[in-house]
């Protein structure tokens, strides 16, 4: 999310945030993609991590692009800590709490115009970056740096992140400022077509893991993991992250999401633009009056809940739209690869009913043990008697034909197909790109993580 809500209208009650989820139902000709990618900013000349401050740091980052993009300044304690489109067009820039920059991209109609507007994103960024001498790598977890080399971005809520994360899991330092990712963020037209995408989401969520791997390496050795960032994420808040059980619910709705994330701790509220610590009590205690008292306008607003649903974690996250959250940072390509598989299995009817079929047998029991074996077996992993490789042969083959079904064409005449050439290789070859960097780790690389550095930087 690019910046906290502030909306002081008044929650009056439960089914109200209910409608309000509901409410971000649309019709199929109004479906769009919006991505979301994140890299790692670091300095050509040494692979050092970029801080926020100084010359040549990521607020000069900023402010150049500011100046390039002509977009208005998200402020923290007068710090600028992201960028907007005024105009509501186009989408925004934030930073992760370790600096990982992050385009959330506006919401388009084909995915030719989400490659588009990654690759101008990326121009522009160059334009800015590399007169400072830093580049952007793009994996899914820090390759080298240790917690402690790593900067931490000024943004308020991040602070009272950092003083919880340690209470809650083992890892939830890492998530924050070691992990990247690539995100897609698409629509529904009802209660049940939410239901349908979401159960499906959810059970193929590990095979999108297992094809985007590429984060086996931490403090500069190999981590015996294909995906360090997914396994992060397996012990950093289980209150508001993993898979989650209701959703496989034959009748699973919009009450049933608002009733879990009621019960979710809060983070923060923000009051006269200040961060207030609420991490001891959970949203329905605040709609029931546990802060009176303690805070200005102990009331809930509009704007604490949905600055509260976007501090949730699931593997798939619902919000007036659907985001798909299980997939490493990775090079360019893959920025576009991200949407093609996902819009070519839940934006075409037949597709839709082909990934279900497909996957409803899977139990939540099932899902969850193929989510725990990915991030250390990758495509070797299994689900009864078939591996994830032979699930995402499948899986992208219905992609495909979803991205043909679609029709949506470039000037040149060519479908949205051609997107999913990078995991169809991966498919094909039988190996992620996590397993072919070890593999160069042993050999070509010499037992140095450094050659990462120009092979996966934008």
């Amino acid at each position: 999310m690019a910046r906290d809500t502030t909306d002081d209208r008044p929650v009056e009650d439960i089914a109200e945030l209910a409608a309000y989820l509901e409410a971000g139902c649309k019709p199929v000709e109004d479906w769009r993609i919006g991505t979301e990618h994140e890299k790692f900013p670091f300095y050509a000349s040494n692979n050092a991590p970029v801080p926020y401050e100084g010359d040549r740091g990521i607020a000069r980052l900023l402010e150049g692009m500011q100046d390039k993009l002509g977009w208005q300044p998200i402020l923290d304690d007068g710090r600028i800590i992201g960028l907007y489109d005024p105009t509501g067009l186009g989408g925004a820039i934030s930073l992760e709490p370790g600096g990982q920059f992050e385009l959330s991209g506006a919401p388009l109609e084909t995915i030719h115009q989400t490659c588009r507007e990654s690759n101008a994103h990326l121009a522009q960024l160059r334009l800015i970056a590399d007169p400072l001498g830093i580049k952007f790598l793009g994996l899914g977890a820090s390759p080298k740096w240790s917690l402690a080399d790593t900067p931490k971005m000024p943004k308020s809520r991040y602070d009272i992140m950092r003083a919880y994360m340690p209470k809650k899991g083992t890892q939830g330092l890492d998530m924050m400022h070691r992990t990247s990712t690539i995100q897609v963020n698409l629509d529904f037209s009802s209660e049940a077509d939410m239901r349908r995408k979401m159960q499906v989401a959810y059970r193929l969520q590990p095979v999108a893991t297992a094809l985007f791997a590429n984060s086996p390496f931490t403090e500069g050795r190999p981590n015996g993991l294909q995906s360090w960032r997914a396994d992060i994420w397996r012990d950093t808040d289980n209150d508001r992250c993993g898979v989650l059980p209701f959703v496989f619910a034959d009748d699973f709705g919009f009450m049933d999401y608002v009733q879990w994330v009621l019960d979710v701790p809060m983070y923060f509220v923000l009051r006269e633009g200040r961060y207030i610590d609420c991490t001891r009590v959970t949203f329905r205690q605040f709609m029931d009056g546990a802060l009176d008292g303690e805070i200005p306008n102990p009331r809930p607003t509009w704007g604490d809940w949905t600055n509260h649903l976007s501090t949730v974690f699931p593997e798939v996250r619902l919000k007036r739209f659907i985001e798909m959250r299980g997939a490493d940072g990775g090079p360019w390509r893959r920025i576009c690869a991200l949407p093609a598989l996902w819009v070519g299995l839940l934006y075409d009817e037949t597709a839709l009913d082909a990934a279900d079929a497909l996957t409803r047998s899977w139990s939540y029991q099932d899902v969850v043990a193929l989510r725990d074996a990915v991030p250390v077996e990758g495509l070797g992993a299994s689900i009864g008697n078939q591996s994830v490789r032979d699930i995402a042969y499948q899986v992208l083959g219905i992609a495909r034909e979803g991205l043909k079904a679609r029709a949506r064409l470039n000037a040149e005449g060519f479908d949205e197909t051609h997107f999913l050439a990078p995991l169809e290789e991966i498919a094909a070859r039988g190996t992620t790109a996590a397993e072919q960097m070890v593999t160069k780790y042993h050999s070509v690389w010499g037992g140095s993580v450094e050659p990462a550095f120009l092979e996966y930087a934008y």
